[in-house]
């Protein structure tokens, strides 16, 4: 099984900043793309943010030049730099990653929890 842990959710003011990780654990012999997507209030889910494994990325029209995804293969850990923080920002984001658990194996798609971030004054 792989198990995928968020943290780094809060409460931030409008103009803030805030940290999003994910680590992937478990079994896993390859983490192919990973990505984070997040649900307001009311809203379906939708992409924020994804990265392959040689390091393309792909934004939401809505968060581009805000936020920026990265990852570190040693660690099987996705991040997200979220900047300029907007009240539309409030969400739960859960991260998400295709994962391969041995050579030949089809990919599985894992998600997170979630984690909150409230953007308010």
């Amino acid at each position: 099984q792989v198990q995928l842990v968020e943290s780094g959710g809060g409460l931030v003011q409008p103009g803030g900043s805030l940290r999003l990780s994910c680590a992937a654990s478990g079994s896993i012999w390859r983490i192919n793309h990973m990505g984070w997507y997040r649900q307001g209030p009311g809203k379906q889910r939708e992409l924020v943010a994804h990265i392959t494994s040689g390091g393309g990325t792909n934004y939401a029209d809505s968060v581009k030049g805000r936020f920026t995804i990265s990852r570190d293969n040693a660690k099987n850990t996705v991040y997200l730099q979220m900047n300029s923080l907007k009240p539309e920002d409030t969400a739960v984001y859960h991260c998400n990653a295709g994962v391969k658990i041995r050579l030949g194996s089809p990919q599985y798609d894992y998600w997170g929890q979630g984690t909150q971030v409230t953007v308010s004054s």
